[in-house]
């Protein structure tokens, strides 16, 4: 008995026998760690990795020395995994259904769309308005100033529209209106001096770049309304368009009964639009619409920084690209081979009404890609849900033009018939708007603009010098904005980060 108590090197372990567990006396302390567990039991089953453990021990005023002292551990990390590894993950579940940003009605788009193609009326009432001799290149009578008229309306109001709405996004309405007022006006006087300038061009333009000034004047009221969500308003200033153009078809309506109808539409439209504009007037945007009160979230906060000017001018090339593809989807022909050829009205007018379905399943599309990132626990997992989702709103939304441009073909008297690659340049230019209408509502506004001017301006030279097939040329420039777009959108739309609200 007086050897060392301690075993020699070589013998150790040679003769012990296995540990045995023992149950913990129950006068000893409990085990800190225990305790400590089941105090963060919550915070540690919610948690996807140690760190977080050891960032909410550190923030708790726990010190490296003190958790060596009380848990035996060398540091927070330490003792965080090992509270990781000592709890089954739980991972708790909302309250409710998740908020869902892009939820929108079905029933509210279609109506922007009707209203967007609704104003096509104006030019079946007022054709008679617009005889003359035809203008270069063989186009009718007044349609050189209604382009120019139109596309210079579609640069400068798809720019105002986006200042208008940056901002509402920051919760100042008096801001957008004071925007809107001093936008709309100056909108429509761009337009029609543009108008009036392209006149120029022949003896017989002068009706139509009257017409194309009333156009711009209704594009600016159109737009002021559209933006402050008063598209029922919008619908009901169109009413006379709507009730006077079959009458006009059936019944002959003299020039005058049409130049009034025309007027009235325009009247109440303008009227409307300042009704919305003029009581939010006051400079520090606090006097509020009749009956209404200017919620305190509505007001811009002192000193708060104006949206920027130049984020606006991508919006505008956004409008003049995409309104280029559908100028040429319906007067391409009559540009290329002259006055013999057909208008190809139904292709525009679907062009037209099919962005109220394509907006409705852009914000289906985000919809279910937020949907597809809370359930999906890969990366890869998500960009198969979201290749799916876009596959199938994209394939809707060509159903739906298919549709309408079928449909309006075979109502439109004296229609070119829709088929083969008529047919396939419809489809691709849909595929180009929809997604860039996609891509815009993911930020990358300048990417589009630039694909859709890109193609508006390689089918402008071609239709310029002559070079092949109209309709094959255009259906190229198309299918290779929609190969862009869509390689674009695969890097842009595979990123789980893209689609954060």
């Amino acid at each position: 008995m007086s050897g060392s108590l301690w075993l020699k090197a070589e013998s150790a372990g040679l003769d012990t026998l296995p540990a045995v567990p023992r149950p913990r006396p129950s006068w000893a302390a409990a085990d800190p760690i225990d305790e400590l567990t089941t105090r963060l039991e919550e915070v540690i089953a919610a948690a996807v990795h140690p760190d977080e453990i050891a960032a909410v021990l550190e923030s708790d005023g726990m010190t490296d020395d003190h958790i060596r002292l009380t848990y035996g551990r060398e540091n927070s990390f330490a003792l965080a995994e090992d509270l990781y590894a000592r709890v089954e993950r739980r991972y708790p579940e909302p309250d409710g259904p998740p908020a869902d940003p892009w939820h929108t009605g079905l029933g509210g788009c279609l109506l922007r769309g009707l209203v967007f193609a609704l104003p096509g009326l104006a030019y079946v009432l007022g054709a008679p308005l617009l005889a003359g001799p035809a203008a270069a290149p063989g186009l009718p009578a007044g349609t050189v100033p209604l382009l120019a008229g139109a596309v210079t309306g579609w640069v400068w109001n798809q720019a105002l529209s986006h200042r208008a709405y940056s901002w509402l996004g920051l919760g100042d309405r008096a801001a957008a209106a004071r925007t809107l007022l001093r936008g709309a006006p100056a909108g429509a006087l761009v337009g029609a001096l543009v108008a009036f300038a392209a006149a120029a061009a022949g003896p017989g333009e002068w009706g139509g770049a009257v017409f194309a000034a009333g156009q711009a004047v209704y594009l600016a009221a159109a737009t002021v309304l559209l933006v402050l969500d008063r598209e029922k308003a919008l619908l009901g200033a169109l009413a006379p368009l709507i009730a006077g153009t079959p009458a006009a078809h059936w019944l002959g309506l003299p020039d005058p009964a049409r130049a009034a109808l025309l007027g009235t539409s325009l009247a109440l439209a303008v009227g409307l639009a300042a009704r919305e504009l003029l009581p939010w007037t006051a400079p520090a945007g606090e006097r509020a619409p009749k009956g209404q009160r200017a919620p305190a979230g509505e007001r811009a906060p002192a000193g708060r920084a104006a949206p920027r000017l130049a984020a606006s001018v991508p919006y505008g090339l956004f409008g003049l690209g995409t309104g280029g593809l559908v100028l040429y989807a319906a007067i391409g022909d009559v540009v290329a081979e002259g006055a013999g050829a057909s208008v190809a009205g139904p292709t525009a007018v679907a062009l037209t009404l099919s962005m109220g379905p394509a907006e409705w399943l852009l914000h289906r599309f985000r919809s279910e890609s937020l949907a597809g990132l809370r359930a999906s626990t890969s990366a890869r997992a998500f960009r198969r849900t979201t290749a799916v989702t876009l596959s199938l709103c994209l394939t809707v939304y060509l159903a739906v033009l298919l549709a309408l441009a079928v449909t309006g073909t075979l109502l439109w008297p004296g229609a070119p018939d829709i088929g083969g690659t008529r047919l396939a340049s419809l489809l691709l230019i849909g595929t180009v708007l929809w997604a860039a209408l996609l891509l815009q509502s993911f930020g990358a506004v300048l990417t589009a603009a630039v694909v859709c001017g890109a193609a508006a301006a390689a089918q402008t030279v071609a239709l310029a010098t002559g070079t092949g097939d109209p309709r094959l040329v255009g259906a190229g420039v198309a299918g290779s904005a929609a190969a862009v777009l869509a390689v674009v959108g695969a890097v842009l739309l595979g990123r789980a980060t893209a689609h954060r609200t």
